[in-house]
């Protein structure tokens, strides 16, 4: 933090403390100090392969009918699969699942090398040892500038075993502690 801090451009005014002044700075600086939950989005692409990616945007949007939100970069490696399916799967990620997740968060043509996932509805990638899943139709797209919101509706679902919560914070994966 002390090495992008001293990257930025700041100004003081009457308090002690800085005010950032880049609004790209600002931006990445402030929501990385908003606590997410951990989720993945599974599709697979018009040829069959399993791709996937995590993603903190995940939001409900409403109960009836079931509706979900995720955001995703358009020039992210998963958006040509998730722009040409109808169907995606939506998981869950807990604690126990904090391997997966960096997984699914980096090198785009490793994502789906290992045991951790297998198919599963629509033939879709499925990983294993989830909290939860769900089976969703995309029933809209949403261009924003370089990015898109997706809105899905529930399908179908499935619990597994508890587990403790997985955040993204401060650029890392953490548990829950303590109460606030």
């Amino acid at each position: 933090m002390t090495g992008c801090r001293e990257r930025l451009k700041v100004t003081m005014d009457n308090s002690s403390e800085p005010r950032i002044v880049d609004d790209l700075s600002a931006f990445k600086l402030t929501f990385r100090r908003l606590a997410a939950g951990v989720s993945a989005i599974t599709a697979l692409t018009p040829d069959g392969r399993p791709v996937g990616f995590t993603a903190t945007s995940l939001a409900s949007l409403a109960a009836v009918p079931p509706l979900a939100t995720f955001n995703m970069a358009r020039i992210a490696s998963t958006w040509p699969a998730v722009e040409q399916t109808d169907h995606v799967l939506v998981h869950i990620l807990g604690a126990r699942n904090r391997d997966v997740a960096a997984t699914l968060a980096g090198d785009h043509d490793r994502r789906f090398e290992g045991d951790h996932w297998e198919p599963g509805p629509l033939g879709l990638p499925l990983l294993k040892d989830v909290p939860a899943w769900m089976l969703c139709r995309i029933v809209g797209r949403y261009p924003v500038h370089d990015n898109a919101v997706i809105v899905v509706q529930i399908e179908d679902g499935e619990l597994g075993a508890p587990d403790d919560a997985l955040l993204y914070h401060e650029r890392s994966y953490l548990r829950p502690g303590a109460p606030a």
